[in-house]
């Protein structure tokens, strides 16, 4: 560099950023780039510098370079001039300033910009804890986590005013590194969508890949829908599975979210069925991760405001605990109508809770805490007095309170027929141990 352009340069370099240039001289220029700052790896970026009508030229200087980055002569009408980055790598990541140049001297320098590279590295993941769903005015922790031991984490509010927060890395609980992003209180006034990445300290303008949008459910006090499933609470890996989420106020758009899952909850349009408004989230084929506790939401178009949840259902998966718990009735085969009884269910192996369930019931199974007596595990279901609507074929499960949606295999099926004034149960016809699993 010359000594000429050394002290030109020094003028916006060496004298504070408060500090009045000599009279005459240009005020300091606008510095932007397009389409944004923040640009993934191999993407093109434009630059943009904006002074006065007198400038002559443009220079832009990168920060850690001696010399002078680029310069240009003004674009028409001559208050500006771009600088193109065709394919963008860590090179061009940085810091920038720009200055112009005018018959009278150099301009004061720009604000700096960060120009921000993205996809270095592999994307972290982004959740919401308690839940993605929060209600209005409420509260919720969004943690951006890697198991790449990045020193901090950027979390971004995606949206027409976009915001960012940084924090410095902790390590995670369960291995590598994470932030706790407090968000809040939400208001169903905004979009809450977010987007977090990493990145290293001594590199800041170099960041990973972004997670995926995470955006927020806000839940408001509008009428709830409700929330089904033709094949009952009760299912078995590999078979379909379909939750209905139906309302009789209109809405346009639904969303199904599960308990504890920092996943964003599922969202589909309407689908009209017969004067209700509702959507089908298809669970097919079923696997043991579907187990859970489930919710859903219905929303307008113009609002981005949702309704209070629908009450809870549980879907149960059967089959994933090796064992079989037997089924019996007490005291004996049969029972005459208005008389008591009790289905028995037992196993010889650990159970924490025993789950009683109807062929055909919408409603929930019953459960019951596990007693141990005689080396069993037992529990007692009552049905006093017994009448024709206990009629029908029964089944238990047992569980464990470590997850409580998997349950063990079905107990064989117990029916109890009703019929006159006498109440029929007739025993399985075939018995085997039922610690077993067959």
């Amino acid at each position: 560099m010359t000594p000429t352009l050394t002290a030109l340069l020094c003028l916006g370099l060496c004298v504070g950023p408060r500090t009045r240039v000599q009279a005459g001289t240009l005020p300091k220029p606008t510095i932007w780039a397009e389409p944004g700052s923040v640009i993934p790896w191999r993407t093109s970026v434009t630059i943009w510098c904006q002074g006065s009508l007198e400038a002559q030229e443009y220079r832009l200087h990168k920060e850690g370079n001696s010399g002078t980055w680029d310069k240009q002569k003004p674009l028409e009408p001559g208050d500006k001039a771009k600088f193109s980055i065709g394919y963008m790598t860590d090179v061009y990541a940085g810091r920038y300033l720009c200055y112009c140049r005018s018959p009278t001297g150099w301009s004061e320098p720009s604000d700096p910009l960060d120009l921000v590279m993205t996809g270095s590295y592999d994307k972290p993941s982004l959740i919401a804890t308690p839940s993605p769903v929060v209600t209005s005015g409420g509260n919720v922790t969004l943690q951006c986590g890697s198991w790449v031991g990045f020193d901090r984490f950027i979390l971004i509010k995606e949206g027409k005013h976009q915001t960012s927060w940084t924090l410095d890395s902790q390590p995670a609980p369960s291995g590598g590194s994470q932030a706790l992003f407090p968000v809040g209180p939400v208001t169903p006034s905004l979009r809450w969508t977010f987007r977090c990445y990493g990145y290293y300290s001594n590199t800041p303008q170099v960041w990973s890949l972004p997670t995926d949008p995470l955006q927020l459910l806000v839940s408001g006090v509008s009428g709830k829908p409700s929330l089904l499933t033709q094949q009952g609470p009760v299912v078995t890996p590999g078979q379909s599975l379909t939750l209905q989420c139906r309302s009789d106020v209109g809405y346009d758009r639904f969303a199904l979210s599960k308990e504890g899952a920092g996943d964003p909850p599922r969202r589909l349009g309407r689908q009209p069925q017969a004067g209700l408004s509702g959507a089908n989230f298809d669970l097919d084929p079923v696997r043991p991760s579907h187990g859970g506790r489930y919710t859903c939401y219905g929303g307008q178009n113009l609002s981005s405001e949702w309704s209070a949840p629908s009450d809870p259902l549980d879907i149960l998966v059967a089959g994933q605990l090796p064992y079989r718990p037997s089924l019996s009735g007490q005291p004996g085969p049969t029972v005459t109508s208005g008389e008591n009884m009790t289905l028995l269910c037992q196993s010889w192996s650990s159970v924490d809770t025993f789950l009683l369930s109807k062929e055909g019931a919408a409603d929930p199974p019953l459960r019951l805490r596990s007693k141990h007596r005689a080396g069993q595990h037992q529990a007692e279901f009552s049905m006093s007095p017994v009448t024709s609507a206990h009629g029908g074929t029964y089944r238990c499960y047992g569980s464990l309170s470590t997850s409580p949606y998997l349950l063990s295999w079905p107990s064989y099926p117990l029916e109890l027929l009703v019929s006159g004034t006498a109440d029929t149960l007739s025993p399985p016809q075939n018995n085997s141990d039922p610690s077993s699993g067959k």
